[in-house]
This record gives structure tokens, C-alpha cells and sequence, in this order.
């Protein structure tokens, strides 16, 4: 079984909501479903997740001009899951380091 989570989004906008409204961003696998989500989320924090949001940030181009001429590339597209954790309960992404 693959992994389902991938990384933590740790951004100005994620920090903020996480402290205000305990929700938290993670970039998930891209064919994960919501339970999985949940499941995995609570096994790795041990947390008690309200709800499960998720959406599909699509592929995006990228054009650089460069000395040596146009450089042409893409982003890869990814999914990311925004989770609303019980009133009280935290996740500390900086303990593990």
C-alpha cells in the first residue's frame, strides 16, 4: 500500500488557520478517498478528525527566459486535503525534526 500522506502545507495561510480554527493542509496521494485520509491522519497525529475536505490543484506550464533561450517545463499536478481536527487537539508538524 502506498503512503496516503505525503507532506504538510506549511504556508502563511495554513499556519494561520491551523492556530485559529484547527484546520490543517497536507498534499495527499493523488488517488486517496476522504476515509483513508481521516484514517491516516489519525494514526499518524493520534487526533480526532471533525471532517475531511479535498481538491485536485491541476498541472500548470512554466516559461522561463533565459541567456540560452526559452526554457519550457510543467508543474505536476497534486491533491491536497484540508482536515478539521477536534476543538482542543493540535498537531505539532515540527516534533518529529
Amino acid at each position: 500500500m502506498e503512503t496516503i500522506l505525503i507532506r504538510p502545507v506549511i504556508t502563511e495561510k495554513a499556519s494561520a488557520q491551523a492556530e485559529s480554527q484547527s484546520r490543517y493542509t497536507f498534499v495527499v496521494a493523488r488517488k486517496s478517498n476522504k476515509v483513508e485520509i481521516k484514517k491516516a491522519i489519525e494514526a499518524a497525529y493520534s487526533v480526532n478528525v471533525k471532517s475531511v475536505r479535498t481538491l485536485i490543484i491541476p498541472a500548470k506550464k512554466v516559461v522561463r527566459f533565459t541567456k540560452a533561450g526559452t526554457l519550457s517545463g510543467s508543474k505536476p499536478a497534486y491533491k491536497k486535503a484540508i482536515v478539521d481536527v477536534s476543538a482542543g487537539e493540535s498537531i505539532d508538524f515540527y516534533a518529529n525534526l
